[in-house]
């Protein structure tokens, strides 16, 4: 597999970036638009436009006609037409790729995993014919039947965030469609092209006009969706507090709602952990992909004697990693998304060193030879925090660790339930009785034992509890099965006649 994306030189005038409406590029009805910069090297490279009302109306309009006939393809059918889109992604996966490596920064390689994850979910969704079975029992009342449909709940639609442009899409879309459904994504704009790039493969694959759409834009775009009255159903993976914006406005609106909050997510080591082994964990976990993930290791729990040891390994993978643009062979880490972000997570370093915790490793001032211009931040180490401090409380989504001490596994279980987030956790040990209960004591919605980033397969769900997750079910997996169908019961008889007339009572015997 080759380690390095394509490059090319930024164009002279940034292309615009097209929505997807009706199975075709669309241009968008504003005039408002947002630059997508190469992250390590500054410069603009596309421009989006921002959709506005008009834009969510056509892209509703297409869906809302397609969906009569894709409801009505068997479901066999819509599975071959998936499965025709995953040989095609993993055709254009480095291409893909090399979009997501660009616009986001991370490095080639964790961009292709990315990839990779979200074909595992399309790979799932080929197989829900066998999922939208439903339930039947005869003669629950003499002559009378009972059964059960699951059936699409109509135009969904997906708010995605920067970190992941292609794969938390497609933990959503591949389920939705597989279901019956149609669909309008509203990718992040700091990262748009790896989204158009699937609609054209889905269009490839044979999926008709309409099926699947992409609007481009800010909050006027997500409100038009949120409170259209042709969208049915809402995902989304963001922040906190827009999740929480997301849920209470379009469950307001009679809208279905799944949406994805922030974390801060925890590994808890072990006296008895392999140090090595967890310290080499925690570097990805920490430092792949810049911090930039939902699920990414920012605070460690080292309990009793293992704390110097631990903040010494650490320290020193830390200072090892190679960083650089993420198209170039060998990186651990890449930039930041955009310059903003970038600052934003500068400022939080400055803050945990005026609030007293203890800086071993600092990621400020780091320059890139000949990449002077990019977003990039080094991996940061603070030790002895304490959770008042706002490198602990906030959702940095940046390259910085922190670690906090206790004495007793019973102490370190307490301080991740005391914690507002419950996304995902860690245990390094080896000891499977501290590893049973800590999984069943922890208040966390994925927890892995020495896996540092337990996201679950495409087979089970993912989703956290707590802050993390507003709504009753995760995503993909059968709960995402689940949440873009409806239940509909059915009670049959067919009179023969003969039989007796029904009268005015409940048939139960």
């Amino acid at each position: 597999m080759a380690t390095t994306a394509p490059t090319a030189s930024a164009p002279a005038t940034p292309a615009r970036v097209p929505l997807w409406v009706n199975g075709g590029r669309a241009s968008s009805r504003t005039a408002r638009f947002g630059d997508v910069t190469n992250a390590a090297t500054g410069r603009v490279v596309r421009v989006v436009p921002f959709a506005g009302a008009a834009d969510v109306d056509a892209a509703v309009a297409a869906a809302t006609a397609a969906f009569p006939a894709w409801r009505a393809t068997p479901a066999l059918r819509r599975a071959r037409l998936l499965t025709r889109f995953r040989e095609l992604v993993e055709r254009d996966q480095k291409t893909i790729a090399a979009l997501i490596s660009e616009e986001h920064g991370k490095v080639f390689l964790d961009a292709m995993g990315e990839v990779q994850r979200g074909i595992e979910v399309v790979e799932f969704a080929a197989g829900a014919p066998q999922l939208l079975k439903g339930a039947y029992s005869d003669t629950v009342g003499r002559g009378v039947d009972a059964y059960s449909r699951l059936e699409p709940v109509g135009v969904c639609a997906g708010i995605t965030p920067f970190n992941f442009p292609a794969m938390v899409p497609m933990w959503m879309f591949p389920v939705a469609l597989a279901c019956g459904n149609t669909f309008i994504l509203k990718p992040s704009e700091k990262d748009p092209s790896a989204s158009l790039h699937l609609a054209e493969l889905l269009k490839e694959a044979g999926v008709p006009d309409g099926v699947f759409n992409v609007v481009h834009g800010d909050k006027e775009a997500v409100d038009a969706i949120l409170h259209h009255p042709g969208i049915h159903a809402v995902s989304f993976v963001g922040s906190t507090p827009i999740a929480k914006y997301i849920y209470a406005t379009a469950a307001a609106a009679g809208k279905r709602v799944q949406a994805l909050g922030g974390a801060k997510n925890h590994a808890v080591v072990l006296p008895d952990a392999d140090l090595a082994f967890a310290a080499d964990a925690l570097m990805g976990a920490a430092y792949g992909s810049a911090g930039e993930r939902c699920m990414a290791i920012s605070a460690v729990v080292a309990v009793g004697a293992i704390g110097d040891p631990l903040v010494a390994a650490l320290a020193d993978r830390a200072r090892k990693l190679k960083i650089g643009p993420g198209t170039a062979e060998g990186m651990d880490m890449g930039p930041l998304v955009t310059r903003g972000h970038r600052d934003k997570v500068k400022a939080y370093i400055d803050a945990g060193v005026t609030e007293g915790a203890q800086l071993v490793v600092d990621g400020r001032g780091l320059t890139v030879p000949q990449y002077e211009e990019g977003f990039f931040l080094g991996p940061t180490l603070f030790d002895r925090v304490s959770t008042g401090m706002t490198i602990y409380t906030d959702e940095i989504f940046g390259p910085v660790l922190v670690v906090l001490r206790v004495e007793t596994l019973g102490e370190a279980i307490d301080l991740v339930n005391r914690n507002p987030y419950g996304n995902g956790t860690a245990l390094f040990t080896s000891s499977g009785g501290a590893a049973r209960r800590f999984e069943e004591q922890i208040e966390v919605g994925m927890v892995g034992i020495n896996v540092p980033i337990p996201v679950p397969m495409a087979f089970y769900s993912f989703g956290g509890w707590k802050q993390s997750l507003f709504g009753d079910l995760h995503m993909y997996g059968t709960e995402g099965v689940a949440f873009y169908t409806r239940t509909k019961a059915v009670t049959s008889r067919w009179p023969q006649s003969d039989a007796a007339p029904s009268g005015f009572i409940m048939p139960t015997s």
